[in-house]
């Protein structure tokens, strides 16, 4: 019983020791409920399984967990370590579902140490995800993000089962490339097997995703950032838009969201627009908001929605 006990108390010290940067001893001592001697004799425990923890006299002097090539793993709980791993590459936007307060504790532990099994955590996130634009409206469980993480870092075979747009539900056998967050949402790049074809899959459509264990020769794979926006700007809509804008691309990107848009320099001075919408009006309208002459090149629908704007335009102020 008094082992265990013990056990419990070194592991509550380690927890303390890499939530603050230095801890007076009467400190730690009144924070364990014990004497200043149990926690030397504590300290002397973590120094022995390996954690380099450094002592100091005087005034602001204390004990303080410091980093090593060879630290042992951090104690984490899992809702911390997920949290860590997506504040490294999206910066704690809140885009994975539990993140908040844990990301706070999880990157002030990561700032002294960084243990080889939590590293290779972060790794798979901070490898497999390309940023497109910034807080989400559509969370996504961690194990599912930090399962397709791994999968894509170490490409390997998973299963899923998908919910399209329509509400369709399909089992999916897919090879994973790369996770895409757009800042509202997080996708996957991926080469589904049984479509013999490239997919950007939402993460919040999947369900039961598994990594099967076997794995894949990555195949040349599209550049993962424009896949996606092309995919959710144009492929899930009736109406497609493409606008030519005399203006540079800086210029019309400041107008639109990067999630909504497809945009590519056309020289120096012009940009190419591409976007998808369910009402040709409503969309002449928006593709009218930047400060600058355009002209729409297709689709016809979108086209005769810009006549019929801008005749109402030149009527209003006809007279």
């Amino acid at each position: 019983m008094a082992m265990s006990e013990t056990t419990a108390r070194v592991l509550h010290l380690l927890g303390l020791l890499q939530s603050r940067r230095v801890w007076s001893g009467q400190d730690l001592a009144d924070r364990l409920g014990v004497t200043t001697r149990s926690v030397r004799r504590d300290v002397d425990r973590l120094r022995e399984l390996g954690y380099p923890v450094h002592a100091s006299a005087g005034v602001g002097g204390g004990y303080q967990l410091g980093a090593g090539a060879a630290l042992p793993p951090l104690l984490l709980d899992p809702e911390e370590a997920v949290a860590m791993a997506v504040c490294l590459r999206v910066a704690a936007g809140g885009s994975v579902a539990g993140v908040g307060e844990s990301a706070l504790r999880a990157l002030t532990k990561l700032d002294q140490v960084m243990p080889a099994r939590l590293r290779s955590q972060v790794a798979a996130v901070h490898e497999s995800t390309v940023t497109l634009g910034a807080a989400t409206d559509t969370p996504v469980a961690p194990d599912v993000l930090m399962t397709l993480a791994r999968a894509s870092r170490d490409h390997e075979h998973v299963t899923a089962t998908y919910r399209d747009v329509r509400g369709t539900v399909t089992a999916r056998r897919v090879e994973p490339y790369h996770l895409v967050t757009t800042g509202r949402r997080w996708y996957l790049l991926c080469f589904d097997r049984d479509r013999d074809d490239w997919r950007s899959l939402r993460l919040d459509r999947m369900s039961d995703v598994t990594a099967v264990g076997s794995t894949f020769r990555p195949r040349p794979a599209p550049d993962p950032a424009s896949y996606v926006r092309r995919a959710i700007t144009s492929s899930p809509y009736p109406y497609v838009a493409r606008v030519r804008y005399f203006a540079p691309s800086s210029t019309v990107a400041r107008v639109f969201s990067a999630a909504s848009v497809d945009i590519e320099p056309d020289g120096p001075n012009a940009c190419l627009l591409t976007a998808g919408g369910d009402d040709p009006a409503r969309l002449a309208a928006w593709l009218a908001l930047p400060d600058c002459d355009f002209e729409v090149l297709e689709s016809p629908e979108v086209i005769a929605a810009m006549r019929t704007m801008s005749g109402r335009l030149a009527a209003a102020v006809a007279g």
